[in-house]
């Protein structure tokens, strides 16, 4: 009986040690380490916990320790390796000081996912004040440039990977009144609403547009649903897999086909 029940434990063990074993195989990002801001929330926050699912090193950066928190916990209690960084991404000596830790950490560095970006305030130009922004800039837009340049001399020892979070706006949809100081550094170049629309003559077009019906609903392949946060993380992650070994310089919307539907 004794020796029936050591078979059956060893068995089992062995089995559990076999399937461990096939599934550290199949990790897309085993022991890869990785940079996501924004980590606190939203895509960064999903895409966070993925990747950690997914056998990467997670380094989580976000502005204070409080937002976080969550993140941290949900991937260590998973048992996935994390570490927290504190940055203020518009402050240069901050996002080089959090980088310099990261790789200190764990030797290297092989994915840097610039998520963190605010909406910042939508008015009217003439309406939004210097100091709205550039707030929204200096997150979203220099933000991004300190966390890319300071991650390249690392990234350049292995190769590795830039995913960066954008927008439609400023880069196909330029109808959302008052989204000036947030399509800008999406878009990286101008992008300043005008009314040219209404100050447009339009005579006769409609003898030659070809009759057509479009879906309903602003995002015609989810009924008008926005994308959520799991979604996002599933494209960053192909993006940061060795599935999208040959994709580099392109960009990729994810929006329900929302933008082909408005401009």
């Amino acid at each position: 009986m004794g020796l029936v029940l050591w078979r059956s434990c060893w068995y089992s063990a062995c089995r559990r040690l076999r399937i461990a074993l096939e599934r550290s195989s199949r990790l897309r990002l085993q022991v890869r380490v990785t940079l996501i801001t924004g980590a606190g929330a939203g895509i960064g926050q999903a895409t966070a916990g993925l990747f950690a699912r997914e056998g990467a090193l997670v380094g989580t950066l976000d502005l204070t320790h409080d937002k976080l928190s969550e993140t941290v916990n949900s991937i260590q209690q998973t048992g996935g390796p994390c570490s927290a960084l504190s940055v203020d991404v518009s402050q240069p000596s901050q996002v080089q000081n959090a980088i310099d830790q990261l790789v200190m950490k764990w030797g290297h560095l092989d994915i840097v996912f610039a998520n963190v970006g605010i909406n910042g305030v939508w008015a009217p130009l003439e309406e939004l004040d210097l100091a709205e922004w550039d707030e929204t800039l200096a997150i979203n837009l220099k933000g991004t440039f300190l966390t890319v340049k300071y991650a390249i001399p690392f990234l350049k020892q292995r190769g590795g990977s830039i995913i960066i979070t954008s927008s439609v706006n400023g880069t196909r949809m330029f109808s959302n009144t008052g989204a000036t100081a947030y399509a800008c550094p999406k878009a990286a170049q101008g992008a300043v609403q005008t009314s040219i629309h209404a100050n447009t003559q339009m005579r006769n077009l409609e003898n030659i547009r070809e009759p057509m019906e479009f879906p309903k609903g602003e995002s015609p392949l989810t009924d008008g649903k926005p994308a959520v946060s799991d979604q996002i993380a599933q494209a960053v992650l192909f993006l940061a897999s060795d599935a999208a070994s040959h994709v580099t310089g392109t960009e990729m919307w994810i929006d329900g086909g929302q933008s082909l539907l408005r401009g």
